[in-house]
C-alpha cells in the first residue's frame, strides 16, 4: 500500500484485518519503515500486506523525506526484480520477482493532489498490477462524494473504490479487489 503521509494506510490495515495490527497516529509521517504484515482471510490463501512510509509530508523533513524515497525504491526494485547494474541503472533480475499488486490510496477529500498523480504515473511504469482506494469517504458531504468521485475516476481513467475504516464502507469490495489483482497482467 502506498500513498501521501497521513492518507489511511495503516488504518486501513487495521480494517481490514478487523484488529489492530499497524501502528497508527493522527500526526502524520510516522511510518518510517517498511511494515509486513502476513494476514489471510478466510480459508483464503496467506498475502503480505506491505505499509510502506507515506509520500509527501515527512517527520524529519527533506533529509527523512528523502530516506523514505530510498526505501520504497530499494522495496519495489527487489519485489519487481531489478537489480543495480553498478552503474547507476537498474537491470532485470528475473529469478528475485515477486508477484505484487499495489494499492494507491488517495484521500477522497482532496483529489487530483499533484503527488498523488506522480505517484499513479509512477506506478504505471512498474510491472504490477494496480488499483486506486480513496480513503476517508466518510467525511465527505452525498454532494462532495458525487463530485470527488467523478472528478477521481476522470483522474486516474480507472474506477476509484472508495472506503471508509470509521464506517466499513467499501471493505469487502476492497477484499474481493485484493483478491483479483494478483492475477491481473500489468500493462
Amino acid at each position: 500500500m502506498v500513498g501521501r503521509s497521513n492518507v489511511g494506510k495503516s488504518s486501513l490495515i487495521n480494517a481490514l484485518v478487523r484488529q489492530k495490527v499497524a501502528r497508527t497516529s493522527a500526526a502524520p509521517g510516522k511510518t518510517r519503515l517498511a511494515n509486513f504484515y502476513r494476514v489471510r482471510r478466510g480459508s483464503g490463501p496467506a498475502l503480505y500486506f506491505v505499509d510502506l512510509p507515506g509520500y509527501g509530508y515527512a517527520r524529519g523533513g527533506d533529509a527523512s523525506a528523502a530516506e523514505f524515497n530510498r526505501l520504497t525504491e530499494a522495496y519495489f526494485a527487489r519485489a519487481l526484480g531489478t537489480r543495480d547494474s553498478g552503474l547507476g541503472t537498474r537491470i532485470p533480475n528475473a529469478e528475485s520477482r515477486i508477484p505484487i499488486a499495489v494499492l494507491l490510496l488517495v484521500d477522497a477529500r482532496h483529489p487530483g493532489l499533484e503527488s498523488d498523480l506522480e505517484a499513479w504515473g509512477w506506478l504505471q511504469s512498474k510491472p504490477c498490477s494496480r488499483g486506486i482506494v480513496g480513503t476517508k469517504v466518510d467525511k465527505l458531504t452525498r454532494a462532495e462524494r458525487a463530485r470527488h468521485t467523478r472528478e477521481l475516476n476522470a483522474l486516474f481513467d480507472i474506477p476509484v473504490l472508495l472506503v471508509s475504516v470509521q464506517t466499513g464502507e467499501g471493505l469487502d469490495e476492497l477484499w474481493k479487489l485484493i483478491a483479483t489483482l494478483p492475477n491481473q497482467t500489468a500493462p
